[in-house]
């Protein structure tokens, strides 16, 4: 294990989900941090010792479904309603009042949503390549199967049980490996090649990742430890999550364009799909997020925020942090 990652406390807490396995470092206020997919916990590997050094009580889950986490068997446990539930259960069981949420993908929308529903929790918000757009519009089943025209976006493909746990499961080292370089600043395919987020008929995802080389954040080592935790639990509560998507809808519609008004910060990447189709969301953050104190484009940057360019994450964070009210 790499040295600064020998001071890491792993402990697991009770929750909604069963149980919620954490690492921590650091004393301070409390920063939750958030992985999303498909990642657990290690992403925030190079976050973990800079917030401690700084003076934070840094914090990192397994979601629900992942690494050490509970994985409950139902599809519809993994509704944002429960999984806001957790993080305020880990809050709890760590003997605090609130926290600061920060999330990355997925993490980002669960962050939000804990900060949303939970207030009187999270004090204040991060966010990581995916802004924040508040509930409400059409149901996102709907608008998923109308990307593509006759490919099939990701999020459509992930839908039904056991069909992408079919392609990713016969080699999770090399889906991870193609994955994370699809949407790594460095080694994302060559502008007009097919995009990888979309299936064609018949196809599978992999059949459009790059192959032969890993993005520069990625060691072997690194994708090492990514391959073999997924080896071990599976991928089938982790595409969970995706297929609670229409469930969210229907639980957060008294919710429908509700600005979230602690203070929060947005940090993504300008090679990144995540912030070019969503670019109309951080064009309406001074409605959607009226306390927006930091946001950020990291040029040549693309999905893995936080591994790709960890240096300027880590000042990112640490500068929003201590301009924040006290605790």
């Amino acid at each position: 294990m790499a040295p600064h990652l020998t001071s890491l406390v792993h402990r697991v807490v009770p929750s909604p989900a069963g149980r919620v396995h954490l690492v921590e470092q650091g004393d301070g206020p409390l920063v939750l941090l958030v992985h999303g997919f498909p990642e657990f916990w290690y992403s925030w590997r190079h976050q973990l010792p800079a917030l401690a050094a700084a003076g934070y009580r840094a914090v990192a889950v397994d979601v629900r479904g992942y690494g050490r986490s509970g994985k409950p068997a139902d599809p519809r446990a993994y509704r944002m309603l429960d999984l806001v539930e957790d993080n305020v259960a880990v809050v709890r069981a760590l003997g605090e009042e609130s926290a600061v949420v920060v999330g990355h993908d997925w993490g980002a929308t669960i962050a939000a949503h804990s900060a949303l529903l939970r207030p009187d929790v999270f004090r204040a918000v991060g966010m990581l390549s995916v802004p924040y757009t508040p509930p409400g519009g059409p149901r996102p089943s709907d608008v998923f199967a109308a990307m593509g025209g006759d490919e099939e976006f990701y999020v459509s493909y992930f839908q039904e049980p056991g069909r992408a746990e079919g392609e990713i499961e016969t080699d999770v080292r090399g889906w991870l490996a193609g994955f994370y370089a699809a949407l790594s600043g460095d080694t994302l395919p060559a502008p007009g090649a097919p995009d990888p987020h979309f299936v064609t008929k018949g196809g599978t995802l992999r059949d459009r990742f790059p192959t032969g080389r890993l993005p520069g954040w990625l060691g072997e080592p690194e994708l090492d430890v990514y391959a073999a935790e997924f080896e071990r639990t599976g991928f089938t509560g982790a595409l969970n999550r995706y297929r609670s998507m229409d469930q969210d809808w229907a639980d957060l519609a008294a919710y429908a364009g509700a600005p979230l008004t602690q203070p929060s910060l947005f940090a993504g990447g300008t090679l990144d799909a995540s912030t070019t189709w969503l670019s109309d969301a951080i064009d309406a953050f001074p409605v959607t997020l009226p306390g927006l104190v930091s946001s950020h484009l990291l040029d040549g940057c693309g999905h893995w925020i936080q591994q790709e360019r960890s240096d300027d994450v880590n000042t990112l964070l640490v500068d929003w942090l201590r301009g924040l009210p006290a605790q």
